[in-house]
């Protein structure tokens, strides 16, 4: 009876943040958007007479300033944490000795080009996947190469191999991780709770055989680098179909999940497909969103399981129990069905100890994502998110019924007809008597046995077509409401991989509505906020759900060079979804969007633009050095007030944030410098190329190339390897004016005395900021030989140079004689 009651307990809860931490924070957070107001007030009515331009300028970015800092703000007002009880989960759906309950889930893994993403990397993404804790009949692995590279498809055929000795030893001593690259490379007593006698034999064993297994990759990579003429040969002699990756028939392979696919103990593995969609010259294929999409319509046909777990190719599962974690939310009674997704945050391996480039990025994750899982729900970032497929098709969520005002066979039709509509679309468990077949001819054979509204109902199949394509075998999948293949489907499995290579095909999405309302939503590099963002607005909810373990982990760029293009792709993205028609500022107001997310959404978007004020304020304290003059004039008492109350309630929100949050105060600050570093340089690119390429249609690509080699005896050789890219002048021409600046500056008050420096520091002060928040770039710079690189200095002093000269003959703060001009003439006059 006891474990009867356990078993009917909620499956997770709410932990909100405690009041004596999260009310003070709210107070300071009031209480600095009143001395804002008052501080903007005092800027705007005390103009700097002696320099009107600079001070316009100022004022101009001090207010940009404060409403991105309003958006930013606003949306962690109710921040919450959650908690689960896997324990319960088990009592409920997945008891010893009883078949389990628990709902089957797809991955999909993404990859495009091999040699630029490691086929090992993948090969232990594919591992930690197919060894989870989870019934092997409720997980399957689905992965793309976009790349259609015979690489990728040897090296899973390698990776199903292996994954029979794997898998076993995996689950028979319970290891973490499961990807064996970094469970074998941790520095931890690896015998700590463990007491099988053969243990240690095993996984001696196991070692030297993944060693044999990475020998047998490296191989197939060395052989990938110097492709034939003729193209790539199978082993049974024929082409490999993509030998022309922009020319290829879609191709499917599945390695596990068959008959016979038993690993060395006699047990069955999870099921493995590979999948290359079909490419030809002439046809939009969308980048990544169109492979997810492809992967989201193959398992379907194949597996269609009720939701969907997207990982990238470089991130792992790193708690085996993570599946388990996601389903205390999806299958709760009264929270799941109103659930799209669940999302994980990024954690990731191999990032120097000071994280100098802020890789980890902490702040977002552990900040601004809890206040929004406060809202509705955190934004998708990619990877690490298990979906709800019902949500991915463009359904709406249940809604509540309301209790019936009318009576008798009236009311009752009314009732059933709200019950039939959902969006404008099919509801999700509306046609239980299709699922006896799945061909749409069957269907409408049996218009005649059923009433007028079920014959309406019927009918409305023939619209499926316009939306989701010309297959009915997946039109019939989408209407499983609890997944699992449709009565019929699963006895010809020719046949459906027949279908699977129809889905994946180019042309059919054409007339449909993928990407549009179905599937990853195309428009922007940034596929995964408009995804998000779709779903928010049609009021379905999402949750973030951060277990102790981490769920997953990835790798990330460490130098400078790549963390910046990776920046600016990010950017980019956000100005393109700024131009289009699902920008959060105009669109879907008469949906379910609450307000507070659609400011979250809305920060996403505009955050680029900053860049424009931020490197015009990074610039001013400069020109006030060369100049003597300042934005602020003489302060006065109740000016100085207003000046110190200002930082004094920045530097409590932070405090008050790291509090609540548990972020730790080098986290903050290294975010802090890297808001700095991107905004002047990545984010002000990607404004300018979004501008050029939604409006002009020119498409600019700032490709990073190498320059530098590292040394690979170091673990992070990368952070010190230098990669041209012109993303570097920007900062570093900041940097140097403002160093100029201090000189000329400091220069000056010598000259002129005693009197000088006073008004110097206050100049003096914001140069400082500026460089201390590039101080990481600077260091990037310089690397491991302390020398920047000849082209980064010539650009950056050329710039330098002539905005100095230019200013010198400008000069606007010097008044301009008017009437004739008088010269000293000494003894001669």
């Amino acid at each position: 009876m006891r474990r009867l009651a356990e078993a009917r307990q909620p499956l997770w809860r709410k932990l909100p943040v405690p009041s004596s931490q999260i009310n003070p924070y709210r107070i300071v957070i009031v209480l600095r958007l009143v001395v804002l107001c008052f501080f903007l007030r005092f800027r705007i009515m005390t103009p700097a007479n002696d320099a009107i331009p600079l001070w316009l300028v100022s004022v101009i970015c001090e207010l940009w300033f404060a409403l991105s800092w309003i958006l930013d703000q606003l949306p962690k007002w109710s921040p919450v944490t959650r908690e689960t009880y896997l324990d319960r989960l088990a009592l409920r759906y997945d008891r010893e000795g009883e078949p389990s309950r628990l709902s089957p889930i797809d991955f999909f893994v993404s990859t495009v080009d091999p040699l630029k993403e490691p086929p090992i990397i993948t090969a232990n993404t594919v591992l930690s996947i197919l060894a989870v804790d989870y019934p092997v009949d409720r997980n399957s692995c689905y992965v793309s190469d976009d790349g259609a590279s015979m690489l990728c498809f040897d090296t899973l055929s390698e990776t199903a191999e292996f994954a029979r000795r794997w898998v076993p030893f995996c689950k028979k001593f319970a290891i973490e991780p499961r990807a064996p690259e970094f469970y074998f490379s941790q520095k931890i007593d690896y015998l700590k709770d463990k007491v099988q006698p053969t243990f240690v034999k095993e996984r001696r064993a196991m070692k030297r055989e993944y060693e044999e297994f990475k020998v047998r990759i490296n191989g197939l990579v060395a052989k990938a680098e110097k492709k034939p003429e003729e193209g790539w040969v199978m082993q049974d002699g024929t082409p490999w179909p993509g030998n022309n990756t922009r020319d290829h028939p879609g191709m499917i392979q599945v390695y596990l999940g068959s008959q016979g696919a038993l690993d060395v103990e006699g047990h069955e593995l999870p099921r493995l497909v590979y999948v290359s969609r079909e490419k030809r010259p002439g046809h939009n294929h969308h980048k990544k969103a169109g492979a997810m999409n492809a992967l989201v319509r193959v398992s379907a046909v194949l597996t269609n399981a009720p939701f969907i777990l997207n990982l990238d190719c470089d991130h792992y599962v790193n708690n085996s129990k993570a599946v388990r974690e996601a389903m205390c939310f999806l299958m709760d009674p009264q929270l799941g069905k109103k659930l799209c997704y669940v999302q994980f945050p990024q954690r990731f391996d191999g990032i120097d100890l000071h994280d100098r480039y802020a890789n980890r990025n902490v702040v977002f994750f552990d900040i601004n994502m809890k206040g929004l899982d406060g809202i509705q729900g955190p934004v998708y970032v990619g990877t690490g998110c298990v979906f709800n497929r019902q949500a991915l098709y463009g359904y709406d969520p249940p809604r509540p019924e309301k209790r019936p005002k009318m009576t008798g066979l009236l009311g009752f039709y009314k009732k059933r007809g709200k019950k039939d509509k959902l969006g404008g679309g099919p509801k999700k468990g509306s046609y239980r008597k299709q699922q006896r077949g799945y061909e749409l001819e069957e269907i409408e054979e049996g218009i005649e046995g059923y009433d007028e509204l079920e014959r309406s109902s019927l009918m409305s199949q023939k619209s499926f077509q316009k939306r989701f394509g010309q297959s009915p075998v997946f039109i019939a999948s989408t209407l499983v409401e609890d997944g699992g293949l449709p009565q019929g489907a699963a006895a010809d499995p020719a046949g459906l991989i027949k279908e699977a290579i129809h889905v994946i095909s180019c042309g059919y999405e054409e007339k449909t509505e993928w990407g549009k309302e179905i599937g990853w939503i195309y428009g922007s590099v940034t596929e995964d906020i408009l995804t998000g963002f779709k779903m928010h607005c049609r009021g379905w909810k999402s949750v973030y759900c951060t277990p102790t373990r981490p769920a997953f982990k990835g790798s990330a760029p460490i130098n400078l060079s790549d963390r910046l293009h990776q920046v600016l792709r990010w950017a980019l993205g956000s100005v393109e979804i700024f131009m289009s028609r699902h920008c959060p500022l105009w669109y879907a107001y008469g949906g379910r969007l609450k307000w507070l997310e659609r400011f979250a959404y809305t920060n996403t978007i505009v955050y680029p633009f900053t860049s424009i004020p931020l490197i015009a304020y990074c610039t001013i304290p400069a020109v006030c050095l060369l100049t003597g003059k300042f934005i602020i004039p003489t302060l006065n008492n109740l000016a100085s007030i207003w000046f110190i109350a200002l930082f004094m309630s920045i530097i409590a929100t932070g405090v008050l944030e790291l509090r609540w949050s548990g972020v730790s105060i080098e986290d903050w600050w290294r975010n802090e410098q890297f808001w700095v570093i991107g905004g002047v340089s990545a984010h002000l690119f990607a404004v300018f190329q979004g501008f050029l390429k939604v409006l002009g249609g020119v498409d600019t690509n700032f490709t990073v190339t190498s320059k530098a080699g590292a040394d690979e005896a170091d673990a992070f050789g990368d952070l010190y390897l230098f990669k041209w890219t012109t993303l570097l002048i920007p900062p570093t021409t900041l940097i140097i004016i403002n160093m100029v600046g201090i000189v000329a500056g400091v220069s000056d008050a010598v000259n002129n005395g005693y009197g000088s420096w006073g008004p110097l520091f206050g100049k003096l002060f914001f140069s400082f900021w500026v460089i201390v928040h590039l101080y990481p770039f600077l260091k990037g710079l310089m690397g491991r030989q302390n020398r920047t690189p000849t082209i980064v200095v010539l650009w950056s002093v050329l710039l330098a140079s002539i905005f100095s000269l230019v200013w010198v003959r400008i000069d606007p703060f010097i008044a301009k004689p008017k009437g004739p001009i008088l010269k000293p003439c000494g003894v001669q006059c």
